[in-house]
């Protein structure tokens, strides 16, 4: 029998185990209460600033460039978005998605199998990385960020010295001439034309993800369940929120999301570089938090983690564009962090004052 959601609260004061998303509030209210605002004002922002810095940004073919990057970001920006809302971080995941495409390819090439044997494989041990860390985060109650830390650690270590072990390089064999690599490349890796325009099949894959996870917080009990036990797991588990199971249930989720972006990188490029992903985690975490979603938890949502991909993927692609040094990426990177993390800040003040 499943546990009852939170008490519907009946004014703003009460407790963080009830969903303020039930109260009525004035439209302006209502705005002024959406995570994503602060992204959107800093997205808008950035695509005016390229559009008069580089004359070939608002090119169709830079545009899809441009959604293009940001799909690789979403993607895995998504599920740590809906983990950051939960209460917890995954150090992990750009690992994880290495990891994940190293599997895929050295199950297939080794065992001589059809590739989508691999892809299988591939996603059962994701899972079970996800499932390890959800199950050590709630049984030793130890925090995310080292569980996780030591999950990057681990997987950092396998991916390296396995890769050696069984290839003899840094790097696999090349899958290309196998069975089902055709069709795993269109699913995984193909590029569709529509109208004309070239658009890479993982913008579809991230649009998916952003409908499926918003549609899951605002229209689920799970939904209700990620909220709470983000806001305040203690109270929640009072209220008969199952805090444990929704956990882990996310990290599976991030798990997900690392199988799909790992095969993205196989099925592109063919070959797969054992030490990728490393520092990616910061970037799916940066893109969440610009997104809207607090450190804190129990804020945030799956649109507003979606925005602040393409806040990357514009600044990373417009930045070439304009002929600029690349060096200057992580700079814009980092202030682009700041002021949508103070204009959040600003934009949830003003809410809860009017509220």
């Amino acid at each position: 029998m499943s546990a009852p959601a939170p008490a519907t609260p009946s004014g703003p004061a009460d407790g963080p185990a009830g969903d303020e998303r039930l109260i009525t509030r004035s439209p302006l209210k209502k705005l002024l209460g959406r995570p994503e605002l602060g992204a959107v004002v800093g997205a808008v922002a950035v695509f005016l600033f390229f559009t008069f810095a580089a004359d070939s940004f608002l090119q169709l073919s830079s545009l899809t460039t441009v959604l293009y990057a940001a799909s690789t970001i979403g993607i895995m920006a998504v599920p740590v978005a809906l983990l950051m809302i939960g209460g917890e971080f995954d150090l992990s995941t750009g690992v994880a998605v290495t990891s994940s495409a190293l599997v895929s390819s050295m199950f297939s090439y080794q065992m001589t199998a059809n590739v989508w044997v691999g892809v299988g494989v591939s996603l059962l041990l994701t899972l079970a990385v996800g499932l390890f860390n959800g199950v050590m985060l709630t049984r030793t109650k130890l925090p995310s960020f080292i569980i996780t830390l030591g999950t990057f650690l681990m997987l950092t270590g396998l991916n390296l010295g396995l890769t050696k072990l069984i290839s003899g390089t840094v790097s696999t064999k090349s899958i290309a001439d196998m069975e089902g690599f055709d069709s795993a490349r269109a699913v995984f890796a193909s590029t569709l034309t529509v109208g004309g325009v070239h658009i890479k099949i993982t913008v579809l894959w991230w649009i998916a993800l952003v409908a499926v996870a918003t549609w899951i917080l605002l229209r689920t009990r799970y939904g209700n369940w990620i909220f709470a036990a983000g806001g305040d797991a203690d109270a929640a588990r009072a209220v008969g929120v199952p805090v444990r199971a929704t956990k882990i249930g996310l990290y599976l989720g991030v798990a997900l999301g690392a199988w799909i972006s790992g095969q993205h990188l196989l099925f592109s490029f063919d070959v797969v570089q054992s030490g990728e992903g490393v520092g990616n985690e910061l970037i799916y975490i940066i893109a969440a938090v610009i997104g809207g979603c607090l450190i804190t938890g129990g804020y945030g949502s799956a649109i507003g983690s979606a925005i602040g991909a393409l806040i990357f993927g514009m600044t990373s692609k417009g930045i070439v564009y304009a002929e600029w040094n690349p060096d200057w990426f992580k700079f814009f990177l980092g202030a682009m962090l700041l002021l949508a993390t103070l204009l959040n800040h600003w934009v949830r003040k003003r809410a809860e004052e009017t509220a």
